[in-house]
């Protein structure tokens, strides 16, 4: 099986990693930052339900721990699983948080590039809400 291709998207935010991390963790706080998960977040057992672009999504957050793993896994309507690694990691006083966006089989490069651009967006959608509110 060839390897996918991927971009990893990155933003730098001026605030304490662990910050970052708890705030980003919690899945009750992805509607302020993540606009594909958005809308109609629940708690499912231990999924969430969501109302992504395309139709009813569940998704898997990696659990909590000390390296600032933020890994999830959706679910689409129709049964498909898109993995979405994701990282806070610490530089100085501030940090960086990336995630891998992967291309999938029948993606155009449009659509990728599309997509790619929707991540950057959610991405400094998190930096505005960190930088600027008291979390």
């Amino acid at each position: 099986m060839a390897t996918r291709n991927a971009r990893t998207l990155q933003v730098s935010i001026e605030r304490d990693w662990q910050a970052v991390y708890d705030f980003a963790s919690n899945p009750e706080n992805v509607p302020k930052w993540a606009s594909g998960l958005a809308s109609g977040l629940q708690k499912l057992g231990e999924e969430w339900l969501a109302d992504g672009p395309t139709g009813k999504l569940r998704i898997r957050f990696a659990p909590l721990n000390d390296y600032g793993v933020l890994d999830h896994w959706v679910v689409t309507e129709t049964g498909d699983e898109v993995y979405a690694p994701m990282r806070v990691i610490p530089n100085n006083d501030g940090c960086e948080v990336s995630f891998t966006l992967f291309r999938m089989p029948d993606m155009n490069d449009g659509k990728f590039a599309e997509d790619a651009a929707w991540v950057l967006r959610d991405l400094t959608a998190l930096k505005a809400v960190l930088e600027t509110q008291d979390t």
